[in-house]
């Protein structure tokens, strides 16, 4: 790979050795309204992978980017994403056996399990139960959960986050940061390694960020994911007990609950039996389909094999159980409005008379809620080279509130992005700040991970904290009442009376400079020293 660095003036980050180019283009704030209302309406049923909803959304992306002008990716607007559907029947109960009795948990309010695998009928019968810590294992921490303990057959117990979180070192894992070994996705990466029949992850709303009705909606039910092969390492039964649960079952078994907390949380932990077993079974049923990503390109005047890419995940939940009489998930903020502002960047971008010199491609994609799959898919399968893609500009969730005074950039530190970033929000007036809530892992939910764990600098932000009228109670409270009442809920709708486009415009216009900036400049953002990625060579 080789980078560009720019000699004409070393003080200023990423400035490009060209005397000017051409300025951005603007959003159009009725178009992206439009795009919002109906990308939301329950015409699209949802939006989930697999459905009618999968057909007709892929079918109105499509038509609307053709529309606009994007031309295809290698001869193609879509990009066949292969997936198995997988609809799990889990056992009314998990029993577990302690030295004080038996206990008998019930499906969906004391723990949730599914699979990721292949196999129909999965019952684990009394297995040695092993707490595991934080089941992290980093050795550039010298920090290994798993070390001297052999999960195989045994059901791996273990907490959400990582051993910093809540601690008084802010250089300890991160401090309240969570690091990718807190993110459950880690975590059921690495129970997959150690060869473990299970794996239960104890939840608590703080460490995990999000409360516990988002487990019952999100991990039962129909999932999907990226069909397995024979030889992937896979634990066959993955899932989540509650907190509540947790405890009375460390106390039966004659265990403090804080205590081992506590101890966790110290270099030097080892991992222990909770000298019970647990019994739980899960029929599966499997289906293979095929969903799409859909994608889109403006051509680079100059360097056309150079790319910014852009992405939005399209997909939501669909229709699933109904509350006070909705059963259709909309997923107005998560994420028609990422979708809305995308094709309204896409738009601006086509119609501009002045090309960008780099190609940009707006990608819009699936599986985004069953765990980023669309992009797992497309990083290990790339249109386009990534050592010739020098950066990505996600949007998941943009603003629905009205302008704000911050920027807040989700994962800050770790790129250059940062940077380039903050000088076009300081244009708009605004601040830039890194998230306030880093202990919820949010740098870790969405599309741009994908890109970032191969190499490939990522912007995700949105203004968030401080509204520019109402100051930074109304903002904050305006998020906790989404995430506490709508958030993976049908209530996710659009309504033109609540919703506030100043602050979407005002994000989307960010994002659109600073995508114009980057694909008008030979300049590549370059990796923080200290961040734990880096652009693979």
């Amino acid at each position: 790979m080789r980078f560009f660095f720019p000699l004409c003036f070393l003080v200023v980050l990423f400035t490009s050795c060209k005397t000017s180019i051409a300025p951005p283009p603007t959003l159009e704030q009725e178009r992206l309204q439009f795009y919002m209302q109906e990308i939301s309406s329950d015409y699209y049923q949802g939006r989930r992978p697999f459905t009618e909803g999968d057909k007709r959304t892929v079918a109105f992306l499509k038509k609307e980017i053709e529309a606009v002008g994007l031309k295809k990716v290698k001869g193609t607007y879509t990009q066949d994403v292969p997936l198995v559907e997988i609809v799990g029947h889990q056992g009314e109960t998990m029993t577990l056996n302690t030295k004080s009795g038996k206990k008998v948990l019930n499906k969906n309010k004391d723990f949730v399990v599914h699979t990721e695998g292949n196999q129909a009928d999965i019952s684990l019968k009394d297995l040695e139960m092993v707490f595991c810590g934080y089941g992290t294992v980093d050795p550039s921490r010298n920090w290994n959960d798993y070390k001297d303990v052999d999960v195989r057959g045994k059901v791996a117990v273990v907490l959400i986050n990582d051993p910093g979180f809540g601690g008084e070192d802010p250089e300890f894992f991160k401090g309240d940061e969570m690091t990718y070994s807190g993110r459950w996705t880690y975590k059921y990466e690495e129970a997959n390694r150690q060869g473990a029949a299970g794996l239960l992850i104890i939840h608590e709303t703080a460490s995990a960020g999000y409360p516990w009705f988002v487990i019952e909606s999100s991990w039962t039910g129909t999932l999907l994911n990226i069909k397995k092969t024979d030889e992937d390492p896979d634990c066959p039964i993955k899932g989540w007990i509650h907190r509540d649960r947790a405890i009375q079952l460390f106390k039966d078994s004659g265990f403090d609950f804080t205590e081992s907390i506590k101890a966790a949380r110290k270099p030097g932990f080892k991992a222990f039996s909770l000298n019970a077993t647990v019994s739980v079974d899960l029929h599966s049923d499997f289906k293979e389909d095929v969903s799409q990503n859909v994608l889109g390109m403006i051509e680079g005047s100059k360097y056309p094999d150079e790319y910014v890419i852009y992405t939005a995940h399209w997909d939501h939940l669909g229709i699933s159980t109904p509350i006070e009489g909705d059963s259709i998930y909309n997923g107005a903020l998560d994420n028609a409005s990422g979708v809305a502002t995308l094709l309204s960047i896409a738009k601006a971008f086509a119609e501009s008379e002045t090309p960008p010199e780099r190609s940009v491609i707006f990608l819009f994609v699936t599986a985004e809620e069953q765990g980023l799959l669309g992009t797992a898919y497309y990083v290990k399968n790339p249109l386009v080279p990534l050592d010739k893609t020098v950066c990505n500009l996600n949007l998941d969730g943009v603003n629905p509130i009205g302008e704000m005074k911050d920027f807040t950039i989700v994962g800050m530190g770790h790129s250059e992005m940062d940077a380039l970033a903050e000088a076009e929000a300081k244009k708009q007036g605004r601040y830039v700040i890194a998230d306030p809530e880093v202990s919820k892992g949010y740098f870790f939910r969405s599309d741009h991970f994908c890109f970032v764990k191969e190499g490939v600098p990522a912007l995700y932000g949105e203004g968030g904290y401080e509204h520019a009228e109402k100051g930074v109670e109304y903002a904050k409270k305006a998020k906790e009442a989404y995430l506490e009442k709508h958030y993976h809920q049908p209530s996710d709708e659009f309504n033109a009376d609540t919703w506030n486009f100043g602050g979407m415009i005002q994000d989307g216009q960010l994002y659109l400079n600073v995508g114009w900036n980057i694909a008008n400049s030979q300049d590549w953002p370059q990796w923080k020293t200290g961040s734990e990625f880096s652009r693979k060579k």
